[in-house]
């Protein structure tokens, strides 16, 4: 199988400077792309900048013979966001993958969370993400191409403790790419979403003494997948964990249809609402309708015996 290479290509990736971007925006290079390398450098609460992080990051991309640019600006403002594509524009002349990986964490309990901290990690996180495709996705879509991955968590498909902020984001970011999905189909935009667990400065604090391997470098090969013009992908979710990757994906039970319901009989028959046998898997690209038509069907059908 040839190397799959971005000769040619340009790519954004936020949150570039450290960690898991660092490595994106590494593999990205050293297979042909020229990146924009986007990190103000400011510490895991979004606090101070280091302008000199994106310029390391950039300096080993230009050692390696590759072609990269620093970019400081924010993504938690929209001026933020368009200043970083259009750093691309201005420098390369075109735009063909965004990566958003920036993020921020603050922690605190639901008791003692503030909202300022609230606000701070989804200005970052989800409202980054907008403000970066709200940005690229005309770019893209008058090329007729484009590859935009975002990044959730599993965080953002599970919860975790004292972490609402980041939850509630990383979990906005699956619908985000979904949209960018549907409305990206007919013009070559696709649009899919990393869950990556990598140990980076995010762990800090966190004994992983008894962790496996957890270099950010065995998450990078999936989002080089994902952001590649062979991906067919769109609209779906790759893990990346300790060498393992897997898709998350959502499903619904089938259910159990009645023309009426009472409290006591949802409680009756609960155990059948829940069972995940047959489940639906639906595609991005019709699962609104198909949820709405098979849920419609059941009680059409259910309607039509009842009658005979």
């Amino acid at each position: 199988m040839p190397e799959l290479r971005f000769d040619d290509r340009v790519a954004v990736v936020t949150g570039a400077g450290r960690g898991l971007g660092r490595c994106y925006a590494l593999l990205l290079a050293e297979r042909g792309a020229r990146v924009v390398v986007n990190d103000p450098g400011g510490s895991m609460r979004g606090e101070s900048a280091d302008s000199g992080v994106a310029a390391a990051v950039v300096a080993e991309i230009e050692a390696a013979g590759g072609s990269a640019v620093a970019s400081t600006d924010s993504v938690a403002t929209p001026e933020g966001g368009r200043a970083i594509i259009d750093t691309a524009l201005e420098r390369f002349g075109r735009l063909d993958i965004l990566v958003h990986n920036a993020g921020t964490v603050r922690y605190g309990s639901l008791t003692e969370l503030s909202y300022d901290d609230f606000e701070a990690v989804v200005d970052v996180h989800l409202r980054g993400a907008f403000h970066t495709v709200r940005a690229a996705f005309p770019v893209m879509s008058a090329g007729g191409y484009g590859r935009v991955v975002l990044t959730s968590s599993i965080g953002g498909l599970y919860g975790n403790r004292s972490v609402a902020n980041y939850a509630v984001a990383k979990a906005g970011m699956i619908g985000l790419s979904n949209v960018v999905a549907l409305e990206g189909a007919d013009v070559g935009v696709r649009s899919n979403i990393i869950v990556p667990s990598a140990v980076t400065r995010m762990a800090a604090g966190i004994d992983t003494s008894a962790y496996p391997d957890m270099r950010p470098e065995l998450v990078a090969p999936a989002v080089g997948y994902l952001a590649h013009e062979s991906c067919a992908l769109s609209g779906e979710m790759l893990v990346a964990i300790a060498g393992r990757i897997g898709r998350a994906y959502i499903a619904e039970t089938p259910g159990v249809y009645q023309p009426s319901w009472t409290v006591d009989e949802v409680a009756a028959r609960i155990d059948d609402i829940r069972n995940t046998d047959n489940s639906w898997i639906l595609p991005t690209r019709s699962a609104h309708a198909d949820h709405i038509g098979r849920s419609f069907a059941m009680a059409t059908q259910a309607s039509s015996t009842e009658g005979k």
